[in-house]
């Protein structure tokens, strides 16, 4: 090959890098949270997609878009092309959506592929820590003695966080004004600020608090005590037989991606969580991680669950218009 002047020797070598250089060196991943920061699924996704976008050659971020109980950002995803380059980081509050809202602008199961199950995580109610309660049955027995008096909040209409302490209510026989923020860190802070009487918080957003004065945390929301909180009663054990609630956490994908494209990042999801820096980061949010499982298993997780959350959002005799 001849080349006239440096010019074009520049130029030709300038389009031979352009033309080997690997395709994902331009890939630019989004992971949407459709809560605001602070949320279970917002904390979750920053503490793995670094990693993966190292695995995958690509750059991988973290976009917030927080609105309408989740469904602003879920609605997003579900209208995005399924090349694997838009997904959402999932959990419960997803499934119970879907018997929660008279409309929705897609369907929770149908219009979404799971790509990666990532783990579990429990919650735990609790209450200012100057309201004068010590136990779940003290506070159960205030809010009866002033039913629709006391306000919760949670991370907005359709959270987990809104149908878990919904439920709860449910349950233990009480009534209480819902307050909806953006975000599980609002709601906590709320309760902190001594402005509502309650909040069901996942372990991520509440154990920080574990010490500080300002809040009392009673029950744990599972159906057996946290290896995170041991000493902390389960509500079932604190006086509400019959309750559980928690959460999977998980990334999902508009249906219809291609199989290739979705084992791949099943595989590099999965890769990323193994990491002990992961998992550490993880295990210090109340995190339980894994196991390792493949789209079409977690797949099946969410058609399950799907039918679990019909029959809490019916418990706890809650809609949405």
């Amino acid at each position: 090959m001849n080349f006239r002047n440096a010019r074009d020797l520049v130029l030709a070598l300038a389009l031979t890098a352009a033309a080997t250089a690997p395709a994902f060196a331009q890939r630019v991943i989004r992971i949407v949270v459709p809560f605001g920061p602070g949320a279970v699924q917002d904390t979750v996704a920053r503490t793995f997609n670094a990693e993966l976008g190292q695995i995958l050659g690509a750059s991988v971020v973290v976009e917030n878009r927080a609105g309408a109980g989740g469904t602003i950002g879920t609605a997003a995803v579900a209208k995005s092309p399924a090349d694997g380059n838009t997904l959402v980081l999932a959990a419960a509050s997803h499934t119970l959506g879907g018997h929660l809202y008279a409309k929705l602008p897609y369907e929770p199961i149908k219009d979404f592929q799971g790509v990666a199950y990532i783990g579990s995580s429990g919650y735990a109610i609790a209450v200012p820590g100057n309201m004068g309660v010590n136990t779940l049955a003290d506070y159960v027995k205030l809010a009866k003695s002033k039913p629709g008096e006391f306000n919760y909040a949670s991370a907005g209409n359709g959270s987990a966080t809104h149908m878990g302490m919904a439920y709860f209510l449910a349950k233990a026989g009480a009534q209480m004004q819902h307050v909806p923020m953006k975000s599980t860190g609002d709601a906590v802070n709320e309760v902190l600020a001594g402005r509502v009487q309650g909040v069901t918080s996942s372990l991520i957003g509440i154990v920080p608090f574990k010490q500080d004065p300002r809040i009392k945390i009673l029950a744990y929301t599972g159906n057996q005590r946290s290896r995170f909180f041991p000493e902390l009663p389960t509500v079932a054990e604190a006086g509400v037989p019959d309750y559980k609630f928690d959460s999977w956490i998980g990334v999902l994908a508009p249906a219809g991606m291609p199989k290739a494209e979705l084992d791949k990042l099943n595989a590099a999801i999965n890769k990323a969580l193994q990491m002990p820096e992961v998992q550490e980061r993880l295990t210090r949010l109340g995190v339980e991680v894994g196991p390792q499982t493949s789209a079409d298993d977690f797949q099946k997780l969410l058609r399950a669950d799907y039918e679990t959350a019909g029959a809490i959002v019916k418990a706890s005799g809650a809609r949405i218009e």
